[in-house]
Parts: structure tokens; C-alpha cells; sequence
């Protein structure tokens, strides 16, 4: 092979949900795959190979702005919204040499945005803007007119518009630590994010940013594209064909035969080796693969493989030469670099290797730690582990999982740990850090609470079941929680025993939440006597409970705050400090 040869740059497009990077591909390519997405949001991975030749066809520019191309053209990357996907990894970084960061300039940053963003300055990948669906702006009109002299020829409020518009991300950018422009206006690419505004729509802006990409790529890639030696790729996702399982992959070095063995990396650590069955590439400009005998980096394929051994995705794989110990030291090395766990922390699953970094990074930057990270279904493994944390830190007794399910077998099992899912990143952190925030609250209210709680009863009359010792009868939750053992006062601060049992539904519990109607037993007490004329019974605080719960108001829902000083008036005419 020559030693000369470069690679084509692997391009991944990216951006917020419904911004419009797959449509911006479609332009690239004329074709509709946007169209044929469900609900208009890519489902999957999809690679483009785009040859240097109809790139010049499609971007007369090129050659106008005098780019001496040597680089074979693109390998695109379509991806879902996820930023996980924005992690697609190979040994020493980012699987993407460039990034095309696609935003709506009406839209701004979103909350997928920023989390692109934050990944992509994570892998230090450099990246353009796609300033996407200019057209929306109000006012704004067509021009065959260069792109530069389109946006000068706007009327002025439309151009004030679209000046607003772009210099507020300009600013938001600079927020992320970039220094970013229009590139036209831009002497130092490697110093400035490039902004491309354009319409997927009008196609107005297309053909600058596809000479952007090629001018950068020529400038700052060229040097870093050089062809190796030996075939490296990484599995990106293993798709079912009526009986038979495909792996789409890219080769992003190297040239890989056919008659060629492959080592791929395991989670546990040991290489799978396998021989070919079929080996496909991608055709130019087009979904379908066609069978070759060899593929040359850079370039999207589908393999089958002999082994029937599980392939995850998102793992590495390379030419296996009776290298065994050495490609098993690589691989391990690369999956323990990008997966580190602490000694105590929650449990994390994703569906891919890069999908799981990504959510590792995300964890990381909001400071929660990962004591165990696998790939694939939540399992009854995970529960185990994630149980063994609800006696070291209650916290870390949860399961995130993104892009991925839970096993059947253990959906009835999972009454005390909490699993959270999503198939948007951002959410899942989200949901994640808001049930911590008050799965704190509701530990640190326990322990100011000790032996006691909150509750106030209201008293069913019509449900005396005895009216001797022991009274059995029936309440009402009205504010907190009922449990056993719970000392009650009723409203003109008469002591009316201690709670011997509950019972809910014919079956005795130890405790109850409000708006349950239960019975309950309390020895000592007649009800006749005692409660007939009583109406409501409330928690028996002491002096120090009280005061406790004062202090700590910020942990106690409205309801109990206005139960407390409900308390409060009872205990006012005999003790007037207990005021709120």
C-alpha cells in the first residue's frame, strides 16, 4: 500500500433534534432519507461515503476559490440527537476528525446543543456551524447572489434580525470557551469557530459550507490522514435482517480484505477472533452496500462475521495477525481509559461503548459518581449491585440507564431501587439529579424526624369496630404519614394513647400515606368515653421534636408546614414558646 495515501476525513453531523442535520445531509447527497425517518427524527446511524469527484460537481466553489484538493472527499456521519453519538471513539480520541455542528438560528442552543458542544470540546474535535434555516427569519428573501452579499442585501430590519440572532450565539459560544464568527470574516480558522448560515430548505449557504469543510480539512487534516498499514475500525451497530445479523462499521484506517481475521474488544476484556463471512461497503452518495473483496479507510461497512459470539457496539476492532496478548493489552487499555469508575457511586448502561462514555462524562461534569458501567439491558446483576449500595449511601441505590431497556425478569424485582431511563441524555441527568435532590431531602427528613412523624387523622365515626380496650376504628390520613407505635394527642392536647396496629385493606402494615383510610388499634382507650366527641388526632411531639422540626422546615411539604402550626395552637395555651 502506498505509504502517501490519505483517508478520507470521517465527518459527523450534529446538533439538536429537529434543527435539521440530516436534511443538511440530504442537500450533500439529494436524496430523502429525512422524509422517510419516522416522525422526521433519524432512528439510526447512517454513514454517506462522498468521493472528492461529485463533491467538486456539487460545489462549483471549490475550484472558484482555488482549494488544491487532495484530501478523497468524506465519510459523513448521520447521528441521532443524542450526544452519546457525538462519542464515537477510536484508539487516541474522537472517531470524527471534523464536526458539523448544525443549530437553528432562531432556535439558539438547546439544551442537546450544549451538551454536543461540551463533548465535542471533551474530544477536542474541531468543528464548523451550520447556521441552519435562515429562511424562517421574518422577511427574509431568496438570492442567487454569493451568501456574503445575500445577507448584506437585506432589508434593514431583516438584517438586524439576523444580526441579533448570530451574535447572540456568538456570545453563548464564548461562554463554552470559544471564539467563534461569520467565516467570512475570519482570518485564523484554527483560532475562530467557522458560522455557516444557510437553508437545508432554499439550499441558500450550501455550497459555502461545503467549501468551508473541504478548506479546512485541506488546511488543518491533510497532514493528520495518512493511510496506515494495518485495518482499524470501531462496530457501530448490529442489525437483524430476517434470520441473519449484520454489523455496520467503519474502517478509519488501513485496508481490511476479505480473506482477512479480526480481533474485536469485549467488555470483559477478551478479544473476539473471527474470520469473514461477507464484507459490504457503502456505495457513493447512497444507503446501499455492495460485496468487495477489500475496503480502504475511510469507509462505512457491513460485515458479517463467523462467530456467533455477542459483538456490542461501539467496540474497536483490527486485523488479527497471532497478536493476541499485544491486541488484548491495546484493547483493554482503551476501554479502561475511557471507562473509569469510582470505588462508590450508582450504577450506569448504555447501549454502545461511545454512548457510555458519553454518559460517564455527563455524570462526571454533575459531579455524581459511577461505581459500576456496563453495556446493554439493565439485569438482575446490576440490581444486585445497585442493592448493595441501599446499606453504604442510599443515593447510590439507583440504576441509570440510557438508550437501553430493562430486562424483563426484573421488573417485579426492582420495588426498592430506583431505575431511571431516557433516550435523550440530557433528560436522564436531569431526572437523575432531581430525584437525588429529593431522595437527600426525604433521608435527612427521617433523621430529624427519629422515632416520630408528621400526621394528623381524622376520625371516622361510622367505622367503630370495638369500643373497648383495645378502641379499633377507623381514620383518615389527612396531612403526613401514619405509622405504629406513633403517640396521638387529640385537638384539646389529651394524651389518647400509642398505636398498637394498622390495618389497610384487611391486611395489618406498619405504616400508612396520606388520603389512605385505615383502622387502627390503640390500647387503653374507650372510644365511647374518649373519642366520640373528637373529630381529628394529631402526631404527640415533644418540646425538642417540635423545635427540631422547626428548624428543618425547609425538608417538610407545605401540608406538614401548616400541620406544625396547627400543633403549635394546640400546645399554645399550655406552653406559649411552642409558637411557629
Amino acid at each position: 500500500m502506498n505509504s502517501d495515501k490519505i483517508r478520507k476525513p470521517i465527518v459527523t453531523v450534529v446538533g439538536h433534534v429537529d434543527h435539521g442535520k440530516t436534511s443538511i445531509l440530504d442537500t450533500f447527497r439529494q436524496s430523502c432519507v429525512q422524509e422517510g425517518e419516522a416522525g422526521g427524527i433519524t432512528q439510526k446511524i447512517s454513514f454517506t461515503s462522498y468521493p472528492l469527484e461529485q463533491l467538486k460537481d456539487a460545489c462549483p466553489l471549490i475550484e472558484k476559490s482555488g482549494i488544491g484538493l487532495t484530501i478523497p472527499g468524506f465519510l459523513l456521519i448521520d447521528t441521532p440527537g443524542h450526544a452519546a453519538f457525538t462519542n464515537l471513539r477510536k484508539r487516541g480520541g474522537s472517531l470524527a476528525d471534523l464536526a458539523v455542528l448544525v443549530i437553528d438560528i432562531n432556535d439558539g442552543i438547546k439544551p442537546q446543543t450544549a451538551e454536543v458542544i461540551q463533548i465535542l470540546k471533551h474530544n477536542k474535535t474541531p468543528f464548523i456551524i451550520a447556521l441552519n434555516k435562515i429562511d424562517n427569519i421574518s422577511g427574509w428573501m431568496k438570492s442567487d447572489k454569493p451568501l456574503k452579499e445575500s445577507i448584506e442585501s437585506q432589508a434593514d430590519n431583516v438584517k438586524q434580525l439576523f444580526d441579533e440572532k448570530y451574535m447572540t450565539l456568538i456570545g453563548s459560544l464564548n461562554s463554552y470557551g470559544f471564539e467563534s464568527d461569520l467565516y467570512y470574516n475570519i482570518d485564523d480558522f484554527a483560532q475562530n469557530i467557522a458560522l455557516v448560515p444557510c437553508s437545508a430548505r432554499t439550499l441558500q449557504g450550501i455550497p459555502e459550507l461545503i467549501m468551508v469543510l473541504c478548506g479546512l480539512s485541506q488546511r488543518y487534516l491533510a497532514d493528520k490522514l495518512k493511510l496506515g498499514k494495518d485495518a482499524k475500525g470501531v462496530m457501530l451497530e448490529i442489525k437483524k435482517e430476517k434470520s441473519t445479523n449484520y454489523i455496520e462499521s467503519i474502517l478509519y484506517d488501513g485496508e481490511l480484505s476479505k480473506k482477512d481475521e479480526i480481533a474485536v474488544a469485549s467488555f470483559d476484556g477478551e478479544p473476539i477472533i473471527s474470520k469473514i463471512r461477507i464484507l459490504e461497503e457503502i456505495q457513493p452518495l447512497c444507503d446501499r452496500f455492495k460485496p468487495v473483496d477489500k475496503a480502504q479507510a475511510s469507509t462505512g461497512l457491513r460485515l458479517q462475521l463467523i462467530s456467533k459470539t455477542e459483538i456490542l457496539p461501539g467496540m474497536p476492532f483490527e486485523i488479527y495477525k497471532n497478536n493476541l496478548e499485544e491486541i488484548k493489552e491495546k484493547f483493554k487499555k482503551e476501554i479502561s481509559d475511557n471507562i473509569k469508575t469510582a470505588k462508590q457511586g450508582i450504577i450506569a448502561k448504555a447501549d454502545s461503548l461511545g454512548s457510555l462514555e458519553a454518559l460517564l462524562v455527563m455524570l462526571s461534569q454533575s459531579n455524581i459518581p459511577v461505581v459500576k458501567a456496563g453495556i446493554g439491558k439493565i439485569s438482575k446483576s446490576d440490581l444486585i449491585s445497585a442493592k448493595a449500595n441501599l446499606d453504604i449511601n442510599p443515593l447510590d441505590a439507583i440504576i441509570v440507564g440510557f438508550n437501553v431497556e430493562v430486562d424483563e425478569e426484573i421488573k417485579e424485582l426492582k420495588k426498592k431501587i430506583k431505575i431511571i431511563t431516557h433516550e435523550v441524555v440530557y433528560k436522564l441527568i436531569d431526572d437523575l439529579v432531581e430525584f437525588r435532590i429529593e431522595k437527600k431531602k426525604e433521608i435527612e427528613k427521617k433523621r430529624i424526624m427519629g422515632l416520630t412523624t408528621l400526621c394528623k387523622l381524622k376520625i371516622l365515626p361510622q367505622h367503630v369496630f370495638r369500643n373497648t380496650s383495645p378502641a379499633i376504628f377507623g381514620v383518615r390520613i389527612e396531612t403526613g404519614k401514619l405509622i405504629k407505635n406513633l403517640n396521638l394527642i387529640d385537638e384539646k392536647d389529651e394524651k389518647q394513647g400509642r398505636i398498637k396496629n394498622i390495618q389497610s385493606e384487611n391486611k395489618a402494615v406498619d405504616d400508612a400515606m396520606e388520603g389512605l383510610e385505615v383502622a387502627i388499634s390503640i390500647p387503653g382507650t374507650n372510644f365511647e368515653r374518649k373519642l366520640k366527641n373528637r373529630s381529628f388526632l394529631y402526631s404527640s411531639l415533644s418540646e425538642s421534636q417540635f423545635k427540631n422540626f422547626k428548624k428543618n422546615k425547609d425538608l417538610l411539604s407545605s401540608k406538614e408546614i401548616s400541620l406544625l402550626q396547627e400543633i403549635a395552637e394546640i400546645k399554645r395555651e399550655k406552653k406559649s414558646e411552642w409558637g411557629m
